[in-house]
């Protein structure tokens, strides 16, 4: 299965890079090199519903809609606020469709794109916000107290969604999304060139202990972060008997904060196949019930525990997800409840899907699913063509299959490091493999890590102190 997707000649294959923050490393030899030209790719899905709001009052977009909207964003990124390729945009707002167009609006000029918390006090912004050093804020007019006191003090800018009643959007170099000239449908993105080296992203995920650091992603990287997932649908098509690429596009209801690199993959999922994205607020088991009926949701994203959530209510009340084909737990290992509920309610009808993956990975490069998954509900599953996989000895030496050892990454989608931390990068990426400090095993090419918990998530990693 991986060679007829990943063989020479297939639409996976891979070359070794061979200079550039990924010299070294597996790269695919085809698709997208920035994630500008990812998105321009899905221009060509036109009227195709994109970004479903599941929350009343809010407008959902298509994604010729989506495109035009990132598009003007954009080019008032670039052509008034004169910002340029390697200014930092910060994007700070919960699951709402404004969030996609500011994020990849960001993209599209050539900006380095920093998704923050939305749940983070002032303190926390204010750490976050010194750190990346944004010129501009895209936020929402809940998040626009807590950052407004820094953006004026920076002299950054600052647009605020949804921010009609909010006094502070009345502030100098504070504007109102609403109030900007309404997109054109024909106009293109700016003009400006974005580079495969140059940085896309920095992500800031949480920590065991202490202040997070800024996980900072390249181009390229990010790029080979979007075709991950297209790669895991095609895999799990073919166990499944399918033809990839040629079954309905997925209708995902995602329900992971869009800040966290779980959702980025689901999103590229969705985005590769020109399918649909349903948001919703807080967590409400049976809003997810409703919105699942109403929108004929295909594939569920988010936690083991509110997997498990949805299943028992639908078995409570009789509300069954029918339309449901997939549950994506992400990078979090399943409770033995969900495994039995799963098989006792739904047989396979629903496919589970599950895998590894963190901020310095890019995301999910491996997947669990289907018929491995119920064999081996813990195990991370198998790797993308492009990730390459070693479990090390004490010294940094490459164990044998069946030998415990520290689970090393390296791959197109690797971070080039943490941002300004010259000290941690080289600690945690050595010779082109990122440490993850976590033990693995591999066994019949499955990566099992050792003494993963239910429901914790991959990737947990101890950061610096206060």
């Amino acid at each position: 299965m991986h060679a007829a997707l990943a063989g020479p000649g297939g639409p996976f294959a891979v070359v070794r890079a061979e200079d550039g923050p990924q010299a070294g490393s597996l790269m695919y030899a085809d698709g997208p090199r920035t994630l500008r030209e990812f998105v321009e790719t899905t221009w060509a899905f036109g009227d195709r519903p994109f970004l479903i709001a599941g929350i009343a009052g809010e407008r959902g977009y298509a994604y010729g809609e989506f495109f035009a909207a990132a598009s003007a964003l954009a080019c008032r990124l670039s052509d008034t606020y004169g910002l340029r390729p390697g200014d930092r945009a910060v994007v700070a707002m919960r699951n709402r469709p404004e969030w996609q167009i500011a994020f990849w609006a960001a993209q599209l000029a050539g900006l380095v794109a920093v998704p923050l918390d939305p749940r983070w006090t002032e303190a926390e912004f204010a750490y976050a916000l010194d750190d990346s050093g944004p010129r501009v804020l895209l936020v929402d007019g809940e998040r626009l107290p807590p950052v407004a006191d820094w953006a004026r003090k920076a002299g950054a800018r600052v647009i605020v969604f949804h921010g009609e009643d909010h006094p502070r959007a009345q502030e100098d170099r504070v504007e109102r999304y609403e109030d900007l000239p309404a997109p054109d449908p024909l106009a293109a993105p700016p003009d400006v060139e974005v580079r495969p080296e140059d940085d896309a992203t920095i992500l800031y995920p949480p920590g065991v202990t202490g202040r997070p650091r800024g996980v900072v992603a390249t181009q390229l990287a990010q790029a080979g972060a979007a075709r991950n997932p297209r790669f895991h649908a095609a895999a799990s098509a073919l166990a499944r008997g399918a033809v990839p690429g040629q079954e309905p596009a997925p209708v995902t209801l995602l329900t992971f904060p869009f800040f966290h690199v779980a959702a980025l993959s689901c999103l590229h999922a969705a985005m590769s196949a020109g399918g649909a994205v349903v948001l919703m607020g807080e967590w409400d088991v049976r809003e997810a019930l409703r919105l699942i009926r109403e929108h004929h949701v295909t594939s569920y994203a988010g936690t083991p525990e509110t997997a498990l959530d949805l299943l028992a209510e639908a078995d409570r009340t009789g509300d069954r997800p029918t339309s449901l084909r997939m549950l994506d737990t992400g990078g979090s290992a399943p409770s033995q409840a969900l495994i039995a509920r799963l098989a006792a309610g739904h047989g396979e009808r629903i496919e589970p899907h599950g895998g590894y993956g963190t901020a310095e990975t890019g995301g999910g490069v491996m997947a669990n699913t289907g018929a491995e998954y119920r064999l081996h509900p813990g195990s991370a599953g198998r790797p993308t063509p492009s990730t390459e996989v070693r479990i090390a000895g004490p010294a940094g030496e490459a164990l044998p299959d069946g030998e415990t050892g520290e689970l090393w990454l390296r791959g197109q989608a690797l971070a080039r490091g943490y941002w300004q931390d010259e000290e941690a990068t080289a600690q945690a990426f050595a010779g082109g493999w990122f440490r993850t400090g976590e033990p693995a095993v591999i066994r019949d090419g499955r990566i099992d890590p050792v003494g993963r918990d239910a429901g914790t998530p991959t990737g947990a990693r101890v950061v610096r102190g206060e």
